[in-house]
């Protein structure tokens, strides 16, 4: 099986660029057109919050003519610069299937690795949360799986990861809980996050935690104490998870732009040790 996640697309309404700077329409284009051009093809497709800036209709609008073009199964689940009700309202059902009443959670269960989408939206606020009714959707569902093996997928990362202008802005409400009870399903295969806009994973829970580049701008690294985070026009990217049941999940980064090659590796005449 293999699974592309794309995250933090932050489109906004024609001709108006995201914080003055990125033009993400643009740049979410681009990332489609290399999702579909992917051989082998990825099963489905996993969408990890900030589908829009502003959660507006028009930005919701243009999401769902853009992911509407890759001949594949779209998950996805809103980040904070969504709104839950605009999400619902536009986009087609078969992206958030059987999802709550009352968030955006669901199961994806056809595949060879089940899919657990989360909502860690916390109206208007930036950081994450998963209250005691999300964490008991997570338990039952990892419950109904067996031992089967499961991706979890959400928005906020529920680590710190050192650039403290992130940290103070992720998964903050609910972790404790979120953790135990991955620790107690070893069968979860990796949870992926998006949010802090780069390539992040650790160890955590007994699992490997990752987020996921954007595919429009990213954040500057930056690991010095009391820094603000800002943002930096590094090379979009998504990630390819493939699932096979003698390796489980091996992931890989992929850059949305093309580059010279593939070239044959072929020895200078004046290498080490050639005849």
């Amino acid at each position: 099986m293999l699974i592309a996640q794309i995250t933090d697309l932050h489109l906004r309404p024609r001709g108006r660029p995201a914080y003055r700077v990125a033009e993400t329409n643009m740049l979410v284009e681009r990332a489609v057109d290399a999702l579909a051009s992917l051989q082998p093809r990825p099963d489905v497709v996993l969408v990890t919050g900030d589908l829009t800036d502003c959660g507006l209709p028009e930005e919701y609008a243009l999401l769902r003519g853009l992911l509407g073009r890759l001949p594949l199964p779209v998950f996805v689940v809103p980040g904070n610069h969504d709104r839950r009700e605009a999400l619902r309202a536009a986009l087609p059902a078969a992206w958030l299937p059987g999802a709550m009443e009352e968030f955006v959670q669901y199961v994806v269960d056809d595949w060879p690795v089940r899919l657990i989408g989360l909502d860690t939206l916390v109206a208007g606020a930036s950081h994450g949360a998963l209250c005691a009714r999300r964490l008991a959707f997570l338990e039952e569902a990892l419950a109904a799986g067996g031992d089967r093996p499961t991706l979890v997928f959400l928005h906020h990362p529920p680590f710190a990861c050192g650039m403290e202008g992130m940290d103070r802005i992720r998964l903050l409400d609910g972790e404790p809980r979120l953790r135990a009870l991955i620790e107690a399903h070893p069968n979860v295969e990796r949870i992926l996050c998006g949010h802090h806009h780069r390539p992040i994973q650790m160890r955590y829970a007994g699992t490997i935690a990752q987020v996921a580049p954007s595919v429009a701008h990213q954040v500057a690294l930056d690991l010095n104490p009391g820094r603000e985070s800002g943002l930096v026009l590094e090379p979009p990217a998504f990630q390819l998870h493939r699932y096979a049941p003698e390796t489980g999940i091996v992931s890989h980064m992929v850059y949305v732009e093309r580059y010279p090659g593939p070239f044959p590796f072929v020895l200078d005449p004046d290498y080490p040790g050639r005849a």
